[in-house]
């Protein structure tokens, strides 16, 4: 534990869920918020993730709780994992509270085949798969658009991408967050940096956590629900994590620089000069919402062209009888968007949280409007991930959010100390599970030691009320940068 860390005390105000009164700091506007249990409140103090949470509750406009989701950590100006909503138009907009992986997103692709069925044919699959997905910091895809085709993908996002470019299906885009397209997203306001970082990038899966694994789901454990996603106990699944790549980075560098520069003009103290921001209304909340779409769409459209490369090795390795693959949903973690709650329209800063609408939502697929919309927590590569439905109870307490994933526990620099990547190489494939990453440093710092306990995390959101379990999925081959 860093000794420089004296965490505030939060104390409990409902199932695992623990509060800091406004009063506790003079510049706070609204109380803080944290779903967890007694053990994850304990790992929070490993870090300067609950500081950096009163800090987001200074922001101007900010309405309800600054909050923090199970798998909260240290983060840049926000922890990963943290939640909050300004006030549309006078509250601000802050890159920090998105991140600089702009729609980083999960998306779960369901085979008609169990795991059972593939057998010696996965490690193929998986070569196969290493062989069409470029990965690692930095990479270039096969699809290189030219300056028209990038302007297209920046303002259509996925419909752009299936309708005139042949990746994937009409019916994709029924179940994408948004249909994978937000309709603010503005091509001037995205710097001709960032458009030269992606215009070579889609398609590819990046470094650090972002994944594609070939899965089993274990369990089920919400038969409806399994039905309405079309998923069975045994089947064959795959799991997509990335997200905007390069060009959502430079957005994001662009205009964090642009808001520095223009606090005093509106009159923002901030604790914390990564909480960079300025009003939704202002011309820079404005140009940098419009380019966070644009980088958004590029991001859903990654995730597209990487379905359309596992749709091919599918094919190659598994023939046309086995080999199909569809798309269950695609959600993003790392995205602000402007939504009704109440009778308030929003600006709800998700960073390391995801979007978990109940029923009532006319904004969920209308196949799952019954049982809420998809979740997904992925753990880390030798551990489980989870699929929940999103529940109507967590509009109370989360602005209808839950958590992304299981939560770093330490960084990736004490990983990289305790771990050695060709022993946990060796440990996976022992368990049978196929690797495939060219880097044991990185390797090490994905360990599953360096996550919280996924199932923890899981328990604590359902218990709290933010969703509940559909399945539990298990990996059986890793692709990572």
């Amino acid at each position: 534990m860093d000794p420089h860390v004296h965490p505030p005390e939060l104390h409990p105000v409902g199932e695992a869920l623990y509060e800091l009164p406004r009063s506790a700091r003079a510049d706070m506007r609204v109380p803080v918020r944290v779903v967890a249990d007694a053990v994850l409140m304990l790992q929070l103090s490993h870090d300067h993730s609950l500081e950096q949470l009163i800090n987001v509750s200074t922001l101007p406009g900010i309405v309800g709780f600054a909050l923090g989701m199970p798998d909260m950590h240290e983060g840049y100006g926000f922890p990963v994992g943290g939640v909050a909503a300004t006030r549309w138009p006078d509250g601000v907009i802050s890159p920090g509270g998105i991140g600089f992986d702009i729609n980083c997103g999960v998306r779960l692709l369901a085979s008609t085949i169990s795991a059972d069925a593939l057998g010696a044919r996965l490690e193929p699959l998986v070569h196969e798969l290493s062989r069409s997905v470029p990965t690692g910091y930095g990479r270039s895809g096969r699809l290189e658009l030219s300056s028209d085709q990038l302007d297209h993908v920046l303002i259509e996002g996925c419909n752009y991408l299936v309708n005139q470019l042949g990746f994937g299906e009409p019916e994709d885009l029924e179940h994408i967050e948004a249909n994978g397209r937000l309709a603010a997203a503005d091509v001037a306001q995205v710097s001709l940096h960032a458009r030269e970082r992606g215009a070579d990038q889609l398609g590819t899966l990046g470094g650090g956590n972002h994944f594609l694994e070939v899965q089993r789901v274990q369990s089920v454990l919400d038969d409806e629900a399994a039905r309405a996603f079309g998923i069975f106990e045994g089947q064959l699944v795959v799991l997509i994590h990335t997200g905007s790549r390069g060009l959502g980075h430079q957005v994001c560098s662009d205009h964090v620089r642009t808001m520095d520069a223009v606090h005093a003009r509106y009159g923002i103290t901030l604790p914390d000069r990564q909480l960079a921001c300025a009003p939704l209304s202002s011309p820079e909340g404005r140009g940098y919402f419009a380019a966070m779409c644009a980088a958004a769409n590029f991001a859903f459209c990654n995730r597209q062209v990487l379905t359309q490369r596992a749709r091919e090795c599918f094919l190659r390795v598994l023939g046309r009888h086995e080999g199909t693959l569809r798309v269950v949903y695609d959600v993003a973690h790392n995205m602000a968007k402007l939504e009704r709650h109440g009778d308030e329209l929003l600006c709800v800063h998700r960073k390391g949280a995801t979007r978990a609408f109940g029923p009532s939502r006319d904004e969920v697929p209308a196949r799952y409007r019954h049982v809420g919309q998809p979740v997904f927590i992925p753990g880390s590569m030798g551990t489980a991930s989870y699929v929940l439905a999103g529940a109507d109870t967590s509009e109370a307490i989360s602005l209808a959010s839950c958590c992304h994933g299981a939560g770093r526990a330490m960084s990736r620099t004490s990983a990289k100390h305790q771990v050695q990547g060709h022993l946990l190489r060796r440990e996976l494939e022992a368990r049978g599970i196929v690797v495939r990453c060219p880097s044991n440093a990185e390797l090490a710092e994905e360990a599953p030691l360096a996550y919280k306990d996924v199932d923890r995390v899981v328990d604590v959101v359902a218990r709290a009320g933010l969703a509940r379990k559909v399945a539990r999925l298990v990996p059986l081959g890793v692709l990572k940068g």
